[in-house]
């Protein structure tokens, strides 16, 4: 029974992960066996940071799943959820246990190991004061030219959810590929950087509308580029109701921010790591093109 053990933490750049298999496998499972089911109370209290650290996905990916978890659960602080699942895990401390041994397997973050771990323990500080309630999302226009907020649609907990991140939702184009700035026209970025993510998104055709303001363009709609510095980037679009929303990674579509604020400027937001702003850009329907 394969195990893919996921850190959530990018919401632009694929998450790092590892790969277990045969007893290794099973022992992690067996860490993850779900004890005392969360009351209401304790489940509330442990939402995720919107952006930054959100926890550990971990997907049965052969056929012979254990049939005492769903194939894809996620634990955070000790909490297990998934379909039909909200327990306790009987090792409540999996993640140390993950983060101290397995996670030097990841592939690709040898350079990032220690900022992982860094962002990982200011998300579990984070979340101990966190509690995000939901709030409903205006209802008027303001930017007729905008997509309409259709959660339901990127949402599906499957596909387009889990193979779409910020840069195909701001751009309202679904790709299933966790699209990057600039690889359909060859010109990707090669620093997290505004310097360098910026060019590569106009290569995609998007247009850099540094002097916005947040206004609605008259055509298109109106996207913001922020960037936590040599980490990943980040994408929010403005809706029609001039609120702005966004899709964190393969995470589900939000219309609040790090502290479950609506969203009025992305300039203001708590935006978690993601400290440095770079510019507003227009999306020209029809035009762009991402990968």
């Amino acid at each position: 029974m394969p195990v893919r053990i996921t850190v959530d933490i990018f919401s632009g750049r694929p998450n790092p992960s590892v790969e277990l298999s045969g007893k290794e496998a099973q022992e992690a499972l067996a860490r993850l066996t779900p004890a005392e089911t969360l009351t209401a109370d304790a489940a509330e209290k442990t939402a995720t940071p919107i952006l930054g650290y959100r926890g550990l996905i971990v997907e049965q990916t052969g056929k012979e799943a254990n049939k005492n978890l769903p194939e894809r659960i996620r634990l955070s602080a000790g909490n297990i959820v998934g379909r039909g699942l909200a327990h306790r895990a009987s090792d409540a401390g999996f993640e140390d246990f993950f983060f101290k041994g397995l996670f030097r397997r990841a592939a690709g973050v040898a350079k990032l190991r220690g900022r992982i771990l860094e962002e990982v323990e200011r998300g579990r500080a984070v979340r101990e004061n966190l509690l995000i309630r939901p709030l409903p999302f205006p209802i008027k226009i303001a930017c007729l030219c905008a997509p309409r907020y259709e959660p339901e649609w990127w949402n599906d907990a499957g596909q387009k959810q889990f193979n779409n991140n910020c840069y195909n939702y701001a751009t309202n184009y679904r790709s299933d590929t966790f699209a990057q700035p600039g690889l359909a026209a060859g010109a990707m970025y090669t620093a997290l950087t505004c310097a360098a993510v910026l060019p590569a998104a106009v290569a995609d055709a998007l247009e850099d509308s540094p002097g916005a303001n947040n206004k609605c363009p008259s055509e298109g709609h109106l996207v913001a580029l922020v960037i936590a510095p040599d980490w990943d980037f980040h994408w929010f679009r403005k809706g029609r109701n001039g609120f702005w929303t966004h899709k964190p990674g393969g995470t589900a579509v939000t219309h609040l921010d790090n502290s479950g604020h609506l969203i009025p400027d992305p300039r203001t937001a708590d935006r978690g790591p993601y400290t440095a702003f770079c510019t507003f850009m227009v999306v020209k329907h029809g035009h762009i093109k991402i990968q």
